[in-house]
């Protein structure tokens, strides 16, 4: 796996360094510091949520997990430690990439007054206007939560967020059982933002995990206006 990788990887002029224990991977990161970390969990010295948690310590790469590892529980473990996504063995190159393009993206910073495409709207994060390009000129309105929730999502593009992050950052720690709440207000904002609410473009459930915004790949790079 990991030479086959390291293969695919150099063909799309990729620049790798390969590591086959958690402490050899942290050794590397730390001489060549990643744009990038694709990390199993099943390593034969740490766990990879170990060496997730050590380089959180000082990086802020996107890592994706690539782990045989199907259980919810692992994945959640995986994305609380820090990792932006996770790909289950067996699984497709295509879609690897495709994951590493998304979480490579740039996230709208926090000092910016971004505006992002969703189909036929403009969200403008900071005059909290989601705005029709058909000519109509009609808002959509959403409540201060929606759009806390939303900002959130906006923020990290292609970024999965999971549940518990997205409970705490919206409604805050004491809300960490409150999953409901956030199943709630994502039907709200598909019902408002999507052109079919049961089959989402970009507002993405990821099962027993959470949630991301995925952009259409011409608005992908779209940001500040």
């Amino acid at each position: 796996m990991l030479r086959a990788l390291r293969i695919n990887l150099r063909v799309r002029d990729f620049d790798v360094h390969t590591a086959a224990t958690g402490a050899e991977a942290l050794r590397e990161a730390s001489r060549h510091p990643p744009d990038l970390v694709i990390l199993d969990l099943g390593l034969p010295d740490l766990d990879g949520v170990e060496v997730i948690q050590g380089l959180r310590g000082w990086t802020s790469a996107p890592i994706i997990v690539l782990s045989g590892r199907a259980d919810s529980t692992d994945k959640v473990e995986a994305l609380d430690a820090g990792a932006d996504d996770y790909v289950t063995k067996p699984f497709n190159v295509e879609e690897l990439f495709a994951r590493m393009r998304a979480v490579g993206r740039r996230a709208i910073g926090e000092g910016e007054e971004p505006q992002v495409r969703i189909g036929d709207l403009t969200i403008d994060l900071a005059a909290k206007r989601a705005m029709r390009r058909d000519g109509t000129g009609d808002d959509v309105r959403l409540t201060p939560t929606e759009w806390h929730l939303l900002e959130v999502l906006l923020r990290h593009p292609g970024k999965l967020l999971g549940q518990q992050y997205l409970l705490n950052e919206v409604w805050g720690p004491g809300y960490a059982d409150a999953a409901g709440n956030l199943r709630l207000y994502m039907a709200q904002l598909r019902r408002k933002l999507e052109p079919d609410p049961s089959e989402p473009r970009w507002l993405i459930t990821e099962p027993g995990m959470g949630y991301r915004f995925q952009p259409d790949p011409q608005d992908a790079d779209h940001g500040a206006g």
